[in-house]
């Protein structure tokens, strides 16, 4: 079983600049994929960014140009770095990972979701 701890969610003005943490945890595993979705009151959970272990990326039109993802394989940590925050940009964000255990993939594994307001 493999365990997301998500954090650096919160409040930020309109313009500002929000860093996400994602970190897996477990037995036996390496990352083959993780990413970041986003989820709106009422709404079906869409996708912010994606990352691969080898670097190949993913983004939404909606953050091309403002948010960048990024991971460190060797502490299987993704992060998502949001710049020019916008008002519809507010969402829970949710972690989300598949892995390479013994030599099968499995997941998608979820994070519990991290708050983001952006609000004057």
């Amino acid at each position: 079983q493999v365990q997301l701890e998500e954090s650096g969610g919160g409040l930020v003005q309109p313009g500002g600049s929000l860093r996400l943490s994602c970190a897996a945890s477990g037995s036996d595993f390496s990352i083959h994929v993780m990413g970041w979705y986003h989820q709106f009151p009422g709404k079906e959970r869409e996708l912010v960014a994606t990352i691969t272990s080898g670097g190949v990326t993913n983004y939404a039109d909606s953050v091309k140009g403002r948010f960048t993802i990024s991971i460190d394989n060797a502490k299987n940590t993704v992060y998502l770095q949001m710049n020019r925050l916008k008002s519809e940009d507010t969402a829970v964000y949710y972690c989300n990972a598949a892995v390479r255990i013994r030599g099968g993939i499995r997941g998608p594994y979820w994070g519990q979701g991290t708050q983001v307001t952006v609000s004057s």
